[in-house]
C-alpha cells in the first residue's frame, strides 16, 4: 500500500470522529486548544489502537485465505464505507453533548474507531507494516477531530454529512481499487 493510498485510509477513517468532533465543538461553543487536544488525543488514540487489534487478529488468519483476501477486503472497505455513507444521509439528528468526561469519551472513541478494526484486518492481509500506518491513522485523526471541533464551534453541523460520505466514498474507491489490482486490471 503506497502512502497516498494510506493517507487516504486515514482521512477516509477519520470522518467519523471528524463528525462527532463537530458535535463536541457546537455543543462546546468555545473550542479551547485544551478541549480540541483532549477530543483529538480520544479519537486519535483509538483510531491508532483499533487498526493493530485487527491487524493482530487478521494475521492469524491471513494466510488461510490468501486466495480471496482480495474479496474480502473489498466487501470489508464497502461495507464500511457504505455505513458511513447511510449514517450521513440518516435524517435524525444527533443531540450535541458538551460532556469530556472518561465514559462518553470512551464509548464515542470505540463507536469511531471500530471501523478502523476491519481497516487493521485488512491490513494484515495487504501485509502492510502496522505501527507506522497506525501511527499515521492516529496521528491524522487527531489533528481532523481537534479540527472539528474548532469547525463545530464555528459553523455547527453545516460540513458534518459531507465528510461522512467523503469518508465512505474514499474506502469504497480503495476497496475496487485494492480488486483490480489482485485481478490484474490495474
Amino acid at each position: 500500500m503506497s502512502l497516498l493510498e494510506l493517507l487516504l485510509v486515514a482521512l477516509g477513517l477519520s470522518m467519523d470522529a471528524f463528525s462527532v468532533a463537530i458535535c463536541k465543538g457546537l455543543a462546546l461553543r468555545k473550542a479551547t486548544p485544551g478541549r480540541m487536544a483532549a477530543v483529538g488525543l480520544w479519537f486519535g488514540g483509538f483510531q491508532a489502537l483499533m487498526p493493530v487489534l485487527g491487524f493482530l487478529l487478521g494475521d492469524r488468519f491471513a494466510a488461510s485465505i490468501a486466495r480471496y483476501d482480495h474479496w474480502i477486503i473489498l466487501v470489508l472497505l464497502c461495507l464500511i464505507g457504505g455505513n458511513m455513507i447511510r449514517e450521513a444521509l440518516d435524517k435524525d439528528e444527533e443531540k450535541a453533548d458538551p460532556g469530556l468526561d472518561f465514559k462518553s469519551m470512551l464509548l464515542l472513541a470505540v463507536a469511531t474507531s471500530i471501523d478502523a478494526l476491519a481497516v487493521g484486518v485488512t491490513f494484515a492481509f495487504l501485509r502492510v507494516k502496522i505501527l507506522p500506518a497506525a501511527g499515521l491513522i492516529g496521528v491524522i485523526t487527531f489533528l481532523i477531530s481537534a479540527a472539528g471541533v474548532k469547525i463545530g464551534s464555528l459553523f455547527g453541523l453545516r460540513y458534518k454529512s459531507r465528510a461522512e460520505i467523503c469518508g465512505g466514498v474514499i474506502l469504497i474507491l480503495l476497496g475496487f481499487k485494492i480488486l483490480l489490482e489482485h485481478l490484474g486490471v490495474l
